[in-house]
This record gives structure tokens, C-alpha cells and sequence, in this order.
């Protein structure tokens, strides 16, 4: 069968689902990764053609967009901050509001000399795409990563490994956490922070398949981990140590009072490139 034919099948199927404009964008990108073609490239041999066994994959893959499964979970990879990076139901799927919290931080260590040595620690590191970003671009680094779950942390492991940074992982359950024994220059977290009041506006892709356990917090405790993770940067930031969230979008002013009543300073409170509430950044 001809490319074309069947992109134009598999944009037919999933458009009950999907609008036709980000059905075609799966498509282009599944014929990246499993046939490593561009869009440019079947537009300039529009006379390219699927093989049986190729037909047979595809459809597999296209059984499983319209169950809704993330597209990222099918391929079992995707893209953060220029790097590669696996993803499976373990973890949660990398957004683009994250890759604007790493290059806050980024940007915020550019007065800092590079033979100056930093210690990151990024609490709740799921598939590892904001420890291992930071430690790919500040390489006078050592960073630091913590996980709660066991396979979150085999898969940011392996993720480190693919794209050539260390990155020390460990297994703790921060609320049972008392003491990072240890100084940071630099903490980093996005926690769950999604109450269950919100389950109502999440896509069913999401709420399927991604981990509960990285996205939700019940609806009398917020921020629970915000002010966990403040409580230890307390305790282990270091002097001129920095403390940056990734925030619920809903509670951006509930998060700044929080970390005031706690004494930090200097606190900012970014918008994404939506407009929305999502990141902070605070000194203690």
C-alpha cells in the first residue's frame, strides 16, 4: 500500500478521537521513528509504499492511539530539552512546561563560574528528564535525584546511561524524609500536584495510562509536598541555595504564601508560555 493511501487511513480512524491536525502530527512522527521518513520525504516520493509486515505494525500502533494510550507510551520514547528520552506507564510523560522550568535553572546558574562546583538534588525524578537535562547542560554539576518508585527510577537510570550523564539516583519516600544529609546548592521538585477536584479536565490519555501516583494529591492537602520538600530546603539548602517548583497552575499565590510563611525570600512566580501559573523559585 502506498504511504500516502494509508496516511490518509489512519488520519480517517482517529479523528473521532483526535482532531485531524494532531492525528496527523502522530503519524509523521511514528513514520520518523519506525521508518526514519520525514514529512519532507514523502513529499518528494509520494510513490513510497508500506510492506505487509510494515502494515501489520502499523496497525498495531493505530489499534492503540484509538484506546487513547499516549502516543509517547506506544513509541516507548519522546523528546526533552534536545534529548531522548524512554518513557513507559512507570512514568510520567515529559511536558514542554517542564523543559521551561530547566532552563530557568540553566539560565539562573549563568553568573556562576564554570570550574564552581554545584550540587543539584530534583525530587521526584520519574523518567530522570529534569536531573539529566541539568546535568547534560551544567556540566560543573553533580546531580542528585530522588524517586519513591522502583521503576521510575530503573527507567531514569537507564535514560541517564542513553544520554551519557551520572546522575546518582536514590530511592526515598520524601515525606517520610527528615534530613537530605547533605547541602544543595540547588533543589529542584515537580510532585504531584493535581487535586482530584481536577480529574474532571483531564484528557482521558492521561488519566488512563499515566502514573496516579506522580500526578495526584488529595483535595484537603494541596501541597503537601511543597511544604515537605521546603522543610528540607531548610535544612539542606546551602547559603545562597536555590529552591525552584514546578506548581499547580490553580494555586500559584497559595504556593507563594506558603514558602513566605516559611521564611523564604526573593520568591518569583513565573507563567509558562501558556499564560498559566507553573513555576517558582525561592532563596532561603
Amino acid at each position: 500500500m502506498k504511504i500516502k493511501h494509508y496516511k490518509s487511513q489512519f488520519i480517517q480512524e482517529l479523528t473521532p478521537i483526535y482532531d485531524a491536525g494532531e492525528a496527523e502530527s502522530f503519524f509523521y512522527l511514528i513514520l520518523e521513528q519506525k521508518q526514519q521518513l520525514k514529512r519532507i520525504d514523502l513529499a518528494l516520493n509520494p510513490e513510497l509504499c508500506f510492506s505487509e509486515a510494515e502494515i501489520t505494525v502499523w496497525n498495531s500502533i493505530l489499534e492503540a492511539l484509538k484506546q487513547e494510550i499516549p502516543v509517547q507510551y506506544v513509541l516507548g520514547t519522546t523528546s526533552f530539552y534536545g534529548l531522548d528520552f524512554e518513557v513507559n506507564p512507570a512514568v510520567l510523560i515529559p511536558r514542554p512546561e517542564t523543559e521551561e522550568l530547566v532552563a530557568w535553572i540553566i539560565e539562573s546558574q549563568k553568573g556562576r563560574a564554570k570550574t564552581e562546583k554545584l550540587k543539584i538534588l530534583d525530587i521526584g525524578t520519574g523518567s530522570g528528564c529534569i536531573a539529566i537535562a541539568l546535568a547534560k547542560n551544567l556540566t560543573n554539576a553533580a546531580v542528585f535525584a530522588i524517586d519513591v518508585s522502583e521503576l521510575a527510577l530503573a527507567t531514569a537510570q537507564k535514560n541517564a546511561g542513553n544520554n551519557a550523564v551520572n546522575v546518582t539516583f536514590l530511592s526515598k519516600n520524601i515525606l517520610e524524609t527528615d534530613d537530605l544529609e547533605q547541602e544543595f546548592q540547588i533543589i529542584v521538585s515537580n510532585p504531584p500536584y493535581v487535586r482530584h477536584l481536577e480529574k474532571v479536565a483531564i484528557k482521558k490519555n492521561v488519566l488512563d495510562y499515566e502514573p496516579h501516583l506522580a500526578l495526584f494529591v488529595g483535595d484537603d492537602d494541596a501541597l503537601v509536598f511543597y511544604k515537605k520538600i521546603a522543610q528540607l530546603a531548610q535544612i539542606n539548602l546551602s547559603k545562597k541555595g536555590q529552591l525552584f517548583f514546578e506548581i499547580n497552575q490553580y494555586l500559584g499565590k497559595e504556593t507563594v504564601d506558603l514558602l513566605e510563611k516559611m521564611n523564604f525570600k526573593n520568591i518569583q512566580l513565573k507563567q509558562d508560555i501558556y499564560g498559566n501559573d507553573r513555576m517558582i523559585s525561592a532563596y532561603f
